[in-house]
């Protein structure tokens, strides 16, 4: 619970006892790599914290799966559209490692943001800042070239080129592996 702590002490210190209750409603989990930790059809209850591992998140099909998304160490994720509305998500979550998180339920964090005045504020932060990154990544996805988004990918996320599967990186910037393939020889 310590990574959870400090991630909100960056943002705003904490009175102990606001620390208290918010920890309260945090439980630990562990998902065994490639574990599926969203299904698609499901409706997303719990908000988590990835204290160690890699989330992908991608739309399921039978010839290929399209990845959107990924989750590191000390970074909160859910299905979050699914979260919000209550309604069935579109899209899975997926251990690519094995991955340690806290989670919270929907009606316990409802419970937090009415009851201390710091969940209330790191609520919104937190969803702010995922917002900010959605809107970037779209942007990116209709201003720039497959390559520019790859290059990019060195600069601005380079956990992304290190610990995730080529497959999965195409995917993550719309081209096929083998189009991927022609760009890193470019590049080398």
């Amino acid at each position: 619970m310590g990574h959870i702590r400090e991630y909100y002490e960056r943002i705003i210190k904490l009175q102990e006892t606001e620390w208290e209750f918010i920890a309260s409603h945090f439980d630990r989990r562990l998902f065994a790599k490639n574990e599926v930790i969203t299904q698609r059809g499901e409706t997303e209850n719990y908000l988590f914290f990835v204290e160690t591992g890699i989330v992908r998140f991608y739309i399921p099909h039978d010839e290929n799966e399209l990845t959107f998304n990924f989750c590191f160490d000390k970074e909160f994720t859910c299905a979050y559209n699914s979260f919000l509305t209550r309604t069935p998500s579109e899209y899975e979550l997926q251990a690519l490692a094995e991955t340690v998180v806290w989670q919270i339920s929907y009606d316990d964090l409802q419970k937090v943001y009415a009851e201390t005045k710091a969940g209330n504020y790191l609520g919104r932060f937190v969803s702010e800042k995922l917002f900010l990154q959605k809107s970037k990544r779209e942007l990116s996805l209709l201003k720039h070239t497959a390559k520019e988004r790859y290059l990019n990918l060195f600069n601005e996320q380079p956990d992304i080129l290190k610990f995730i599967p080529l497959k999965y990186v195409a995917s993550y910037i719309g081209i096929t592996p083998q189009a991927l393939s022609r760009i890193r020889r470019q590049i080398a």
